[in-house]
């Protein structure tokens, strides 16, 4: 490294020095970490971050260095804040029932029920029932490049829990399903045309694996927040770096599956879900691939 020789904050670092600056010590790369259910079994109303920033060396929470993920449960009769500074709020209902208030409109939501909210006010979660959901936001991302939300990119959208779950069937009973990589519904908004995803950053698969199946492998640039959604004992993920001839996962780190669990899969991991139960299991990632595909970084790859 060199300085200027004036006062200045200018450095000068030879190029193989910084090309990668993603290294321990410095750019922190992403880690492996999965959160258990026990976080949301009980407990009073509340926000519980998956934060990793410590972790990553950024300013908090974020669970990847451009989203956070949380589980917010909520007791019946109650109500909890979903506050953050986002262009892209997205809510999972894990189970119970209740409603989502943002100034004047509404959104009714039950078991299974996903929801994406643009920038605004910040929404109230009252419960019917108790109930926990996921919640996905891209603050880290505003808090990174120092800037505000000024504008709703998309509207506020749902989708349906017993919605998701006929098409899912359908597409399953489909014959040439067979032939996937993935078994599983990708969520779009009109608003979003190009892109294809569920807000203009982030992505969201509404996935099932198969009784007895094996997923073949996959990788992208994209960070993965994975929740589970609903499996059997015998559920897991194959997670590596690098692939054998036979285009299996070398060495692969494997990762248990817990019904309403999550974990992340770092950038540019190979990843291939196993389900050795008698029953399908289900699965949702989300991804910050909307930006990535707006980027043209995605870089998806299947093992062939």
């Amino acid at each position: 490294m060199t300085q200027a020789p004036a006062a200045t904050k200018a450095l000068l670092f030879d190029y193989r020095q910084a090309a990668n600056p993603v290294r321990p010590g410095l750019t922190e790369p992403i880690p492996y970490h999965q959160w258990s259910p026990e976080l949301h079994a009980r407990g009073p109303s509340g926000v519980i971050p998956l934060d990793l920033s410590a972790q990553l060396g950024a300013e908090g929470p974020a669970t990847s260095p451009g989203l956070a993920a949380h589980f917010v449960r909520i007791a019946a009769g109650e109500g909890v804040k979903a506050a953050a500074r986002a262009t892209s709020s997205l809510f999972f209902v894990l189970y119970g029932s209740g409603r989502c208030r943002r100034g004047s409109a509404s959104i009714d939501w039950q078991s299974g029920d996903l929801f994406v909210l643009p920038a605004g006010e910040d929404p109230l979660l009252q419960a019917e029932r108790t109930s926990v959901l996921y919640w996905v936001n891209d603050a880290p991302l505003l808090r990174y490049l120092g800037v505000e939300p000024s504008r709703p990119r998309f509207e506020a959208t749902h989708y349906p829990g017993s919605w998701l779950q006929r098409e899912l069937e359908a597409l399953a009973a489909d014959p040439s399903s067979a032939r996937s990589n993935r078994l599983s519904l990708l969520l779009a908004n009109s608003d979003l045309p190009a892109t294809r995803t569920v807000t203009h950053v982030l992505w969201a698969m509404y996935g099932m694996v198969p009784a007895g199946e094996t997923q073949a492998p996959h990788r992208h640039q994209s960070v993965a927040l994975d929740l589970i959604i609903d499996c059997q004992p015998g559920c897991h993920t194959l997670v590596g770096t690098d692939l054998d001839a036979d285009g299996t996962i070398r060495n692969p780190r494997r990762i248990a599956w817990e019904p309403g669990g999550a974990f992340i899969t770092p950038p540019g991991h190979w990843h291939a879900h196993v389900n050795e139960s008698g029953k399908p299991a289900y699965l949702l990632p989300i991804q910050d691939a909307g930006l990535q595909t707006h980027l043209r970084s995605l870089d998806i790859r299947f093992a062939t």
